[in-house]
């Protein structure tokens, strides 16, 4: 492989270029461009089709034994993924109806700010994951970031109940 040294001044003068923030920037950009173009509803339905392929990845990592539908567990393994893709999200409550979930910091960080069809990609992966292990998932996010709330609320009902609200997403295994 390639490899040619840079010299220090020059590494030095961008030292706040990284990869997770370049990426973020990628896709932080693109979610505005989707929303200014298409508008937010469809562009939502494009960042759903990017969450699910992806939730169903992660998922994969995980263990989808008995024990794992446990809503302890879940809540677990929804909080370790945020935690290992920079989010900061903390368990609020975890029952047999419903994980609750709130967030100080974004993956995405400020790039998320104003750009709430990125919200699709917690939507759907936490979806995703508990339905293969619970067999349903509703994934409401009641405030976000994104839509300048100073932290996101995110409950995910792992019964379904037609009482539940329109908003939303429903989840069933595949």
């Amino acid at each position: 492989m390639f490899e040619q040294k840079i010299d220090v001044a020059t590494a030095q003068s961008a030292q706040s270029l990284n990869q997770p923030d370049f990426f973020a920037n990628v896709l932080g950009d693109l979610a505005e461009l989707l929303e200014t173009i298409i508008g937010l509803q469809d562009a939502e339905g494009f960042i759903s089709t990017v969450g699910s392929h992806i939730g169903k990845e992660i998922s994969g990592l995980y263990p989808a034994d008995a024990s794992s539908a446990a809503p302890d567990q879940l809540a677990q393994v929804l909080l370790d993924l945020k935690t290992r893709i920079g989010g900061n999200f903390e368990v609020v409550s975890a029952d047999s109806t419903q994980i609750i979930m709130r967030a100080g910091r974004c993956p995405f960080g400020d790039k998320v700010t104003g750009r709430p069809s990125l919200c699709m990609m917690t939507t759907n992966v936490f979806g995703r994951v508990v339905a293969d292990r619970n067999g349903y998932a509703h994934v409401t996010i009641d405030k976000s970031i994104a839509r300048h709330d100073s932290h996101c609320h995110v409950v995910v009902a792992l019964q379904i109940d037609e009482n539940a609200p329109t908003s939303g997403s429903e989840f069933f295994a595949d």
